[in-house]
């Protein structure tokens, strides 16, 4: 018999929050709920890979939201095509046992050039003269006519950044809504829960409205999958704890003599190549390039003894967390509770290159959660940020340069694994008949098989 799943990563979501999501957690309680144990780093897409493919990242080769691709000698994150994740996914799969199964994948990460039938995946257009305009990337193509023409053009700005809001969750749920009754198997990615707990922290009245925001945008998906008889599958990569804590890795690294920078235009730019030691700051992880092998267990004693720093893993320790991948840092460092790594490696902010103090996500050489804030400090922030819009209706080149390079504003970060389950991931599946007391990040993929109805011999070891 055709099984139709929904599946909605509801970023962020854990135990504690679902006391503020009447639907998700009326869901739960019809169904059932369990924690769910993540992998590490516990940061987006390690996790979303793991759930598709069944393996952990020294497998399916995604380490972090991005890594130090040392054949090119550049740090790269966000990288979008779907050939860097190794694995049969979960459609593939499926197809296999049950030729002409379909999937509809509407902004779960690394959508290009995957083998979905449907694909939504934010995409902005470069323009030559140097401005960037909102928009997606759509197969077929005329999908994204279709849903420009519906829905309005992807709120790219609304996506990620200081104006990061629910607008972008509510585009995301009516594409998908469109997308559900075609599809054997729908991927959802529902971010909202990302910004404000980053913003102000999980436990801030600001997250709580956050989670009854998203969970009210939730429920008209939610009932259309009821009125299709879909199955639907809730699931969280990570929880966000609070964060007080920044640990600047890039600076020590640099005092060491190990990191190494060049200059233009009165700029510092991280040079990688030249550097004995860099780290890939990535939330509450940080993968740490060493050159040497020589000087990989002084970099270490460096890294243990730094305050805001919980675990330096070796090859050995990586291989104990599923993480001792190619792509791996020789070192990974794990933050303690409530710290979080930086990627700042320069020491005076006159010398800061320019696209810190932007959006600017594939050029900054690890994650910059300050992204979320117009600059808390600067009283020109917002005017300056209508001034950049204002240049962009007119079609001007223009720079949004309002991010904070203080990273005491950031109250809210992920990548460890979990303190306490209440604050962890979790999982809720409207079928009781795959009900369990908890599940790791590993079985999610046969759990989305068993329900649409694949039996165990069909799926891959």
């Amino acid at each position: 018999m055709t099984r139709r799943l929904l599946v909605i990563d509801v970023v962020g979501l854990t135990p504690r929050l679902l006391a503020h999501a009447p639907r998700l957690r009326a869901l739960a309680q019809e169904g059932w709920q369990a924690p769910l144990d993540t992998v590490l780093p516990a940061v987006t897409c390690p996790v979303q890979s793991t759930f598709l493919t069944g393996a952990l990242p020294r497998d399916h080769g995604i380490v972090g939201n991005g890594w130090y691709f040392r054949d090119l000698g550049e740090v790269m994150l966000w990288r979008q095509h779907n050939r860097l994740v190794g694995g049969e996914k979960v459609w593939e799969t499926a197809r296999r046992h049950r030729p002409g199964f379909t999937t509809a994948n509407v902004c779960w990460w690394y959508a290009m050039g995957a083998s979905t039938d449907w694909t939504v995946t934010p995409r902005p257009v470069y323009h030559a003269d140097g401005r960037k305009s909102p928009d997606c990337y759509t197969r077929p193509p005329a999908l994204h006519d279709e849903l420009t023409a519906a829905l309005g053009p992807f709120p790219l700005f609304q996506y990620w950044g200081p104006t990061a809001s629910l607008a972008s969750t509510s585009w995301i749920v009516a594409a998908t809504r469109r997308l559900l009754p075609q599809a054997d198997l729908t991927l959802c990615y529902v971010p909202h829960l990302d910004y404000d707990l980053q913003r102000h922290g999980p436990d801030s009245a600001q997250a709580h409205a956050a989670v009854r925001d998203a969970d009210a945008a939730l429920a008209p998906l939610l009932d259309d999958a009821r009125a299709l008889g879909a199955e639907v599958l809730v699931l969280s990569e990570y929880g966000i704890a609070r964060a007080h804590q920044p640990v600047h890795v890039n600076r020590v690294l640099r005092e060491a003599g190990l990191l190494e920078v060049y200059t233009q235009h009165g700029m510092e730019y991280l040079d990688p190549w030249a550097s004995r030691a860099f780290a890939v700051a990535d939330h509450q992880a940080a993968h740490v390039y060493v050159a040497d092998p020589a000087d990989v267990a002084h970099v270490a004693r460096l890294l243990a003894g730094l305050p805001g720093v919980d675990l330096v893993l070796d090859r050995a320790g990586q291989a104990d967390h599923g993480l001792d991948h190619a792509r791996s840092g020789e070192l990974v460092a794990v933050a303690a509770p409530g710290a979080w790594f930086t990627y700042y490696y320069w020491r005076d902010d006159a010398r800061a290159p320019d696209f810190a103090r932007g959006v600017e996500i594939h050029r900054k050489p690890g994650y910059d959660p300050a992204e979320l804030f117009l600059d808390p400090a600067d009283p020109t922030a917002k005017a300056r940020a209508a001034l950049g819009l204002a240049k962009k209706k007119l079609g001007l080149r223009y720079a949004m340069n309002v991010v904070p390079m203080e990273a005491e504003w950031v109250r809210g970060t992920h990548g460890r694994l979990p303190d306490d389950p209440d604050d962890g991931p979790v999982v809720l599946c409207t079928d009781r008949a795959e009900a369990r007391d908890r599940m790791a990040a590993t079985d999610v993929r046969d759990l989305m098989l068993g329900l649409v109805g694949v039996p165990a011999p069909a799926r891959p070891a």
